[in-house]
């Protein structure tokens, strides 16, 4: 069959005001860049015509800023899911101008064929090759793309050369059944192949072909600092020593790590740290550390949804299809964060928070309580079914004025009966096996700042004792300092006793 090749902006035009489009990719790596900003002129244009004109839009996570930046700026968006990092669509969730409904990234593409958010118009796809029966292979991620291509009445392909058709093969694309006749995933290794390389589609159904050739639209992260190198030596030398005593297999078991720039420096500190055998990652996301992991034979295998690296290290990786080939598979979100294969596996979780408090809560999406920072992404999918569960964050933030150890979270992501582990550069809390004020103790002398822990101390002796203590008036008393003051150092627990 021979397709419709358009131009992006004629692709755009078949986007109308009220639709659902779903959109390939998963972080930007693999999201569409052509026809987004098109449609956001569209918008702009009726907006000045006083005419209404938003989208729906459903992603695997995040995209670049040709996607949600452009279109937050041009309030074409109503709704979103279920996860982004865009400066601007944040500031447009916290101001109230877009329905933002953040969701665990293992479930995004079930609700999307449970029916959940009603039928998908359009589909907008980046691919690196298609074929004329309808073979779509997916660029650097994975994400939700079998579903919507399933589901959308339209597909829309952005056919980007500056993806080598070297990823023709590094896809596992694989869609579960729907209950009641859904069958278990036959992963048992992190290397298991179980579905096909590409996203078999009706040709008919591709209502047009954009060429492109625009890169990957990659983060780059800041280098470790002596705060992030500390905290990858704890996570290293707590993983190190339940090996040692026989906790963690000596064989090791498969890691998953969230992104950012804690991430890199703790797959750095478990790459240098020789008493760690070579180990697999079973992970939704795969950043340049775990490719330089790659290359020095630490890390053997790495399945994931997402290259997320930047455009020098997957220019690398194609080049060089004769090492990475058998190191690596990229799958569908629903699969690399599925819930039954990291219970089986036995992966541990390591993510990132932005508090936690003295029992083990978890804040991993929320400024004090109310501002959107990103989204829960896939850290809720891993933690709750981890063999062992890690958290970490620096202990303090702005200059010592915020402590990122609290008497309770100002938003709860995940809570204590999920949290393992907790690390800051000041220690580790090993929260298996204790009651809650075990937990609060081990907690504050392990991991909060010294300018702050005399303070959490003082918040227990005031607490109203029970199997979890608090004192409800002052609970949130350091947040409530920080806004009224600037400083949590500044609380008084006696304003909030009174």
């Amino acid at each position: 069959m021979s397709f419709n090749y358009l131009s992006a902006a004629e692709a755009a035009s078949l986007v109308k005001h009220g639709y659902t489009v779903g959109i390939s990719g998963f972080t930007p790596a693999g999201s569409p860049k052509a026809v987004a900003p098109e449609i956001a002129k569209i918008a702009e244009a009726e907006h000045a015509k006083g005419n209404p004109f938003q989208i729906n839009l459903f992603s695997g996570a995040s995209t670049g800023d040709s996607c949600d930046g452009i279109l937050s700026r041009a309030k074409a968006i109503r709704y979103r899911a279920p996860y982004t990092t865009n400066t601007d669509f944040r500031n447009a969730v916290n101001r109230g101008e877009i329905a933002y409904n953040d969701i665990h990234l293992s479930q995004m593409a079930q609700e999307i064929r449970f029916g959940f958010f009603g039928p998908m118009d359009i589909a907008i796809v980046e691919a690196c090759e298609l074929t004329s029966d309808g073979k779509i292979y997916l660029t650097a991620a994975g994400g939700i793309s079998p579903t919507i291509c399933e589901r959308a009445e339209k597909i829309i392909v952005e056919l980007n050369s500056a993806h080598s058709k070297n990823m023709m093969g590094l896809h596992d694309v694989y869609q579960p059944l729907d209950p009641p006749y859904r069958r278990e995933i036959p992963i048992y290794k992190p290397s298991d192949r179980i579905g096909t390389p590409y996203v078999q589609v009706d040709p008919k159904k591709i209502v047009g072909v954009v060429e492109v050739n625009m890169p990957d639209e990659a983060r780059g992260f800041t280098a470790p600092d002596p705060v992030t190198d500390q905290i990858g030596v704890n996570v290293a030398n707590f993983l190190a020593a339940d090996m040692k005593r026989g906790i963690i297999p000596a064989s090791f078991l498969p890691l998953q790590s969230g992104v950012g720039n804690i991430a890199n420096a703790v797959l750095g500190a478990l790459g240098r740290d020789k008493t760690i055998p070579h180990f697999e990652m079973y992970t939704e996301v795969i950043q340049d550390s775990v490719i330089d992991l790659m290359r020095e034979g630490r890390i053997k295998f790495g399945s994931t949804c997402s290259l997320s690296v930047t455009n020098e290290c997957l220019d690398e990786i194609y080049s060089d299809m004769k090492f990475f080939g058998d190191k690596l598979i990229l799958r569908p979100s629903e699969t690399s964060n599925n819930p039954e294969i990291v219970r089986r596996l036995g992966i541990i979780s390591m993510n990132t928070a932005i508090e936690a408090d003295i029992y083990g809560n978890i804040n991993s999406t929320h400024i004090g309580g109310i501002k959107m920072m990103n989204g829960l992404g896939g850290s809720g999918d891993f933690t709750r079914n981890a063999y062992i569960s890690i958290f970490s964050c620096p202990s303090v933030a702005k200059g010592g004025k915020i402590s990122s150890i609290v008497p309770m979270v100002s938003h709860h992501d995940h809570n204590e009966h999920s949290v393992n582990i907790v690390i800051t550069e000041q220690g580790i809390a090993d929260l298996r096996g204790k009651s809650p004020m075990e937990r609060a103790k081990t907690i504050i002398e392990n991991c909060a700042h010294p300018d702050y822990k005399q303070l959490l101390w003082d918040y227990l002796k005031i607490s109203s004792k029970g199997q979890t203590s608090h004192c409800m008036k002052a609970a949130l008393g350091m947040h409530a300092t920080l806004t009224e003051k600037g400083d949590m150092k500044l609380t008084d627990w006696a304003e909030f006793t009174k």
